[in-house]
């Protein structure tokens, strides 16, 4: 019997959300292109923005994240990871500490961050902020940030910030690198941002840059092997402690119809198993047990048993694709489509990942990566298939469909080269 609330996810309609802007700008390959060769700008303004302030404003932070803010300095920015009592991520995202006693946090940890604000005794309070979110990320990065900076940047270190002026217009250059290139995202008010986003346009100009749609966005996502929610996992918020959590996000944030929604051939009867940890999600390094967090005794527990599942990279056969694609042309019922290059639609996949008719795990959402020529997956597998080159099957296409085994090849996540944390002197 199907678990009431996997139907329930299951039969949700996935949103459509206008995100990043235009569906494409040039073309979804040479959009795909420009983190190889040059560099893109890309939108995540829609992202939630929240400030964090008051004296307790770093406790909530520790109390509620996995990583350490012991050693967390002004100018700092974290990939903050979070969790419920049974270990399983609810929240993660970027938090920054702007001062000694505020910071700013993006996506969804501002959601789980407000919530624990507003049930916890602390001292400190919270309030969403309007602001741009502009990424440049790729080879030639670095040369179109400082040029619309009008400054050298090469002091910023990997996951730090600080104050510059773009077009006349007060921004933070977050040194991140989503592509898995050298990248910066700026942050500033919204009322600057098409000022500051013509401005990065104009000085990218003699290096080609890009302006990344939303119709391949993500791919840089999917080859960097950065999972997000409500995309490539589900955020467990199906605990007793998560209790009001969704309702708290519809009354105090505008998420334009994104909910959480299911999608793919894996079938459980335990939502937890559509869950994942941060070890699963190959976030172990922000994992440290130097203080107390929710979920501090689960995560020990699984890291003492380590029969975790390990984050890997799946490279479809290029055959079985094109037999999928084949059978829109033949007489039979098709396989349902598999969009290209990754569906338009926000809702967590979920597909059986097989070996010798064994479950060996969940691959998420497909995409196809130009560069490569290869629909690939992020997918979450058995400890004894995630060794590179380690052959299994993903079975494609929603319970009561037709179906089809996709035989797949394991391989490391992130898929590409990582070259995030290079030394900036060293670029020319």
């Amino acid at each position: 019997m199907t678990h009431p609330i996997v139907e329930f996810l299951r039969n949700a309609q996935p949103a459509y959300h206008p995100g990043w802007g235009g569906p494409e700008y040039t073309s979804w390959q040479d959009e795909q292109m420009s983190w190889k060769t040059t560099c893109y700008v890309g939108d995540w303004s829609f992202l939630w923005d929240l400030e964090v302030s008051g004296p307790d404003a770093l406790k909530v932070f520790r109390d509620t994240g996995v990583n350490s803010v012991e050693n967390f300095a002004i100018g700092q920015a974290k990939h903050l990871v979070q969790c419920n009592t049974i270990g399983k991520v609810v929240a993660e995202g970027v938090v920054m500490r702007m001062a000694e006693d505020r910071f700013r946090t993006q996506s969804s940890t501002a959601f789980w961050t407000a919530f624990n604000l507003e049930r916890g005794n602390y001292d400190a309070r919270w309030r969403e902020i309007k602001t741009f979110q502009l990424q440049v990320s790729g080879p030639k990065a670095l040369a179109v940030c400082e040029k619309v900076t009008g400054e050298s940047l090469r002091d910023i270190k990997f996951m730090h910030f600080r104050r510059v002026a773009i077009a006349g217009c007060e921004a933070y250059a977050v040194r991140q690198g989503m592509a898995g290139e050298i990248g910066f995202e700026f942050h500033g008010a919204q009322a600057d941002k098409a000022a500051v986003l013509a401005a990065i346009l104009a000085a990218g100009e003699e290096f080609g840059i890009r302006r990344l749609g939303r119709r391949t966005a993500m791919i840089n996502h999917l080859e960097a092997a950065f999972p997000t929610g409500l995309w490539h996992y589900l955020a467990n918020a199906f605990t007793p402690d998560t209790e009001g959590y969704r309702e708290f996000i519809e009354t105090h944030f505008d998420t334009s119809g994104i909910a959480p929604t299911l999608h793919g051939s894996f079938q459980s009867e335990d939502i937890h198993e559509y869950t994942f940890s941060p070890f699963e999600l190959g976030w172990a390094k922000c994992v440290k047990f130097d203080h107390e967090f929710v979920g501090r005794a689960a995560l020990e527990r699984e890291l003492a048993e380590d029969n975790y599942r390990r984050r890997v990279t799946l490279e479809y056969n290029s055959d079985d694709i094109v037999k999928i694609y084949a059978s829109l042309f033949g007489q039979d019922e098709p396989y349902e489509y598999i969009d290209i290059p990754h569906p338009q639609r926000w809702g967590a996949w979920t597909d059986a990942v097989l070996q010798n008719d064994r479950p060996m795990g969940i691959a998420s959402m497909p995409g196809y990566s130009y560069f490569f020529r290869r629909m690939l997956a992020l997918a979450f597998v058995d400890k004894r298939v995630a060794q590179p080159g380690s052959q299994v099957q993903v079975l494609w296409g929603e319970p009561g469909k037709r179906q089809i085994l996709i035989r797949a090849t394991v391989a490391p996540a992130p898929y590409k080269r990582d070259n995030r944390r290079s030394e900036l002197n060293s670029v020319a």
